[in-house]
């Protein structure tokens, strides 16, 4: 039997195509990948039929069921954010705990003005020390609203499947370039 930990499961959602993807960790390739077009809109009931046809054969294929799956959404709901924050620091060196603690604020104030959206990806796009008197940091927001991520995770939950991460498909992309072409390679 596979154990859980050796593959991951992705479900890319995009207004031109479904495709879904079992990656496995230990041979760095594909298990399954199964993809179909769709014409300009993503509706449920296509994606739930998708869903039904794919769920079935992965699980099989694995000898093991899906409970976590990984969602790539590739939409114009997607929301890029940019945050700064410009701390004085009264000790005299910075350290990672500090950084830490400043990203920890940075992420709590993208939460308290955008409580409508759910963060995938933060990415510190600057920081910047300056002799050691203050912090300028420099932080991208991508999220995704709760209320577009509510339809499938009630269309997921009818297969007993959880949404463990979401993430940006444009992001994925922009992140390896075009060299690398392969989505089930890059999002893992």
């Amino acid at each position: 039997m596979t154990q859980e930990t050796d593959f991951e499961t992705f479900l890319f959602i995009s207004k031109n195509k479904y495709q879904i993807f079992v990656y496995d960790k230990d041979s760095l390739k594909n298990l399954y990948n199964k993809e179909t077009k769709i014409v300009d809109s993503i509706e449920l009931e296509n994606l739930s039929n998708f869903l039904d046809e794919n769920i079935y054969k992965i699980e099989k294929k694995i000898n093991n069921f899906i409970k976590n799956i990984i969602l790539i959404i590739d939409d114009e709901k997607v929301l890029d954010v940019a945050v700064s924050l410009k701390k004085k620091n009264y000790e005299k060196h910075l350290g990672q705990k500090h950084l830490e603690n400043s990203l920890i604020e940075i992420k709590d104030v993208f939460r308290e003005n955008y409580q409508d959206q759910i963060i995938m990806h933060m990415i510190i796009v600057n920081e910047v020390n300056k002799n050691d008197d203050c912090l300028f940091l420099e932080v991208n927001f991508i999220s995704i609203p709760n209320s577009f991520t509510f339809y499938f995770d009630k269309l997921l939950e009818n297969h007993q499947i959880k949404i463990s991460r979401y993430m940006s498909g444009n992001y994925i992309k922009s992140y390896f370039g075009e060299a690398e072409n392969e989505l089930s390679m890059m999002a893992n």
